[in-house]
Order: structure tokens, then C-alpha cells, then sequence
């Protein structure tokens, strides 16, 4: 029967073995990765699908800013029709004017 210290050597040098093993098929993905994208001219941006959506003419949904629709021509505030209605622009609704009135 093995002793502890027998037992705790085989784990520590299993353990090793698992460690390089992992490394080994590391390095061989990573080669093979680096061969595929040389071969087919792709980049890093091109995983990660950046460039793919790009390429089809998707647009960002992210970011960004929207146009001007609506400017107070008196104090240069603007609103671009999306999200709450601006309180200069609910006042002057309000008080009787146009939305059209507005825009840009």
C-alpha cells in the first residue's frame, strides 16, 4: 500500500503533466488559429465580427448621436424627437405654438 507522501508525489507530478499537456495543445490551437487566419487574410477584428457586419453594411446600434430635429431659435436649445419632450419645448406647446415652428 502507498503512503501519503507516495500518493501526494504522484498527484504533484500528474498534476505537472496536466499543466504541460495543456500548454502543448494550447500552442498547437494557437499555431493553427495563426495559420487559418494568414491563409484566408483575416484579423482579430474579423473574430470578433466587428469587421463581418461591417463588411454586410449593418449599422451600430451603439453610440452615436442623432440630428438636431427641433432648435429654440431664441435660446439655441435643440431636441432631437426622441425620448421626453423638452420643458422650453412642452411651455411653448403649451402656450399655443407649433411644433413645426421648431424645426430644423
Amino acid at each position: 500500500m502507498a503512503t501519503l507522501q507516495d500518493l501526494l508525489a504522484q498527484k504533484e507530478a500528474l498534476e505537472r503533466e496536466i499543466e504541460n499537456t495543456k500548454k502543448h495543445h494550447r500552442a498547437e490551437a494557437i499555431a493553427k488559429v495563426r495559420s487559418m487566419m494568414a491563409e484566408y487574410g483575416l484579423t482579430a477584428a474579423d473574430l470578433a465580427g466587428r469587421a463581418s457586419a461591417r463588411a454586410a453594411g449593418a449599422k451600430s446600434t451603439k453610440g452615436g448621436k442623432v440630428a438636431v430635429k427641433y432648435r429654440n431659435a431664441a435660446t439655441g436649445d435643440t431636441w432631437s424627437g426622441r425620448g421626453l419632450q423638452p420643458k422650453w419645448l412642452k411651455a411653448a406647446l403649451a402656450a399655443g405654438r407649433k411644433i413645426d415652428e421648431f424645426s430644423v
